[in-house]
């Protein structure tokens, strides 16, 4: 954040975690923290960056994204 209590600072990550809170928490239940962090870490890492399709990155996911800039960045 750049400025104290700028909400646009951080509109990205706040976008982020309302995802989040649809697509995994609010249809999840767990019994225990080591539960609710495991699936926290595949929603994001399996599923979030590798397979979700992102409107903002021309309908690709964060990684097929990053993999193309690379590309042509080489």
């Amino acid at each position: 954040m750049s400025r104290r209590a700028n909400c646009y600072d951080n509109a990205v990550v706040e976008s982020f975690f309302a995802t989040l809170e649809w697509e995994l928490i609010e249809r999840s239940e767990w019994r225990t923290r080591d539960e609710a962090r495991l699936a926290i870490f595949e929603y994001i890492e399996c599923w979030y960056n590798q397979q979700r399709r992102h409107s903002s990155l021309g309908y690709l996911s964060p990684a097929e994204y990053e993999r193309k800039l690379l590309s042509q960045a080489a």
